[in-house]
């Protein structure tokens, strides 16, 4: 019994004392949380990325139904959502797949409300309605945009679905302009 100790300590004192492979496990100790840091860095990155682009599409495709090209032209939620995504091609095909559309008229500013679109977790789109208005109306827009998170650690931070996704929202209120009838 004695004699497996003292091959036990020999072993372990061996083990301690060994400079071999020092450099690769630092490496290893260091590198996990350093490479979950950067893709923490880059994918907050991504959705700050996304959100300000889709600020900037909203407001372009705002234009529209603020001077009334939209409504004279027959436009309908999928024509919205459409030129919303021209001003986000960089997104491809995922963007109309996961863009959603709220247009709604009030009677005066005051009257505003906005309303959470989710259910249970997910987003709802009955909760969401088209209605443009018509020359001076007061128009809420509001476009939501569902990012998947990649970096699990972001998940708990950023998630605001129950699927891993985070819901990216663009809001512009205005009066339409007076176009003719």
């Amino acid at each position: 019994m004695a004699g497996m100790a003292r091959r036990k300590t020999s072993l372990l004192r061996r083990f301690a004392e060994a400079r071999k492979g020092a450099a690769a496990v630092e490496f290893a100790l260091v590198a996990t949380p350093f490479l979950a840091l950067m893709f923490g860095v880059l994918e907050l990155g991504l959705v700050f990325m996304v959100s300000t682009t889709l600020d900037n599409a909203v407001d372009t495709a705002s234009r529209k139904i603020r001077t009334g090209e939209l409504q004279t032209a027959g436009g309908t939620a999928e024509t919205f959502k459409s030129a919303v995504c021209a001003e986000m091609a960089y997104l491809g095909p995922s963007c109309s797949a996961n863009v959603h559309v709220d247009v709604r008229t009030f009677p005066k500013f005051a009257d505003v409300a906005i309303t959470d679109p989710t259910t249970d977790g997910a987003f709802d789109e009955a909760k969401t309605t088209f209605a443009p208005g018509t020359s001076e109306s007061i128009v809420l827009v509001r476009v939501y945009y569902e990012w998947t998170l990649i970096t699990p650690m972001l998940n708990q931070g950023l998630e605001s679905l129950s699927n891993g996704k985070r819901l990216i929202a663009a809001t512009a209120t205005f009066r339409n302009e007076p176009y003719g009838s």
